[in-house]
């Protein structure tokens, strides 16, 4: 399959390969694995991916090849050769590295690669600390860092360590549960709480979360907004949706958790959707789009009089896409440089 999207990280994790500094083993487990250019550019035979962000594992299905989620596979298999691409999240990354180094086969290598500014130097000075020394070589501002042959992790403790970094744990006094890695997985982000507190009693019959994180939006809706029925909850990151699942296990009304690509489409109708739009995919890079194709699919999922109610980041972008996809658009608040939108009237509403 022609791939025609270039990934520079991605690019770079692939270049020892095509320098012939590595040759391909035969087997290979990919961590966090996306599809594009360096991927495709010489045959993978064996290749397993692993991705929990689902846009992500969508795209790599779309290519031909497997996405699984780590948990899923069998804890004692082993492979010559494990691919990285590790999370900006440092606790998440640290983890990450652990898992890759204890799945490599006797004799085998980890592979990773990290942008410059995404703290490739650190990353590199991390899978050391595990595996011993490593080899490098930096290309489109990224670098690549390899183990030598293992026979096993250089520090069994701090493997054993760091493979707990990313566990879920109780955050907020136990009010939830959370795990590194996922948006704002330690706190209340602050846009969600400005939301939350705006929402109005009145919101009834069956809503959705677009976005949903750990779900501190969706049980605040549920404590708000007494006539809400149902609520069904959307996430991107399948991390997130186990933790969601778990904090509104118990709710006073039927919760349904879904991963899921927002942007792909829902396949129900709703009275009530409230969001707080991601803006990044996978970098650093801004991305309003996404914002304003969760608006636009909220549009199309709302019932007849439906409400949609989203916070964003003052400075994003997002009043022609609303004013585009509703007859009825008022910012109800602006504080701390976010502003909270209720938006009514879907155009295209029979």
């Amino acid at each position: 399959m022609r791939v025609d999207r270039s990934d520079d990280a991605l690019d770079t994790l692939f270049q020892p390969f095509a320098d012939g500094v590595l040759a391909w083993p035969g087997e290979a487990l990919f961590l966090r694995a996306r599809d594009g250019v360096g991927l495709r550019q010489a045959p993978r035979p064996g290749l397993l991916c692993e991705q929990d962000f689902k846009p992500a594992a969508d795209a790599l299905e779309r290519g031909g090849l497997d996405a699984i989620e780590l948990e899923s596979l069998d804890p004692q298999r082993r492979f010559p050769l494990v691919l990285v691409l590790p999370p900006r999240q440092r606790e998440e990354a640290r983890a990450l590295f652990a898992q890759a180094v204890a799945r490599c086969a006797p004799g085998g290598r980890v592979l990773a690669c990290m942008r410059n500014d995404e703290g490739a130097r650190s990353g590199e000075d991390d899978l050391a600390k595990l595996a011993g020394k490593v080899g490098s070589l930096s290309k489109r501002k990224c670098r690549a860092f390899w183990s030598a042959p293992l026979q096993g992790p250089a520090d069994p403790a701090l493997v054993r360590a760091w493979s707990a970094l990313d566990a879920p744990r109780d955050i907020l006094g136990g009010r939830f549960r959370s795990r590194p890695g996922v948006f704002a997985w330690d706190r209340i982000d602050p846009a969600s709480a400005l939301l939350a507190a705006h929402l109005p009693a009145d919101l009834a019959g069956r809503a959705a979360d677009l976005g949903a994180g750990y779900g501190y939006l969706a049980a605040e809706l549920l404590a708000r907004c007494p006539r809400i029925a149902s609520l069904d909850l959307y996430e991107a990151q399948a991390r997130a949706v186990a933790l969601a699942r778990h904090n509104l296990d118990g709710a006073r009304v039927p919760v349904e958790s879904f991963w899921h690509d927002v942007t792909a489409g829902l396949p129900r109708r709703y009275d009530v959707i409230v969001s707080n739009p991601p803006f990044h995919a996978q970098g650093r890079e801004e991305r309003p789009d996404i914002g304003r194709r969760f608006i636009e699919v909220a549009a199309q999922s709302l019932e007849r009089g439906g409400r949609f109610w989203m916070v964003a980041n003052r400075h994003l972008p997002y009043e022609h896409a609303l004013g585009e996809h509703f007859s009825e658009v008022r910012t109800v608040a602006q504080d701390g440089g976010f502003k909270v939108v209720e938006a009514r009237g879907a155009r295209g509403r029979a």
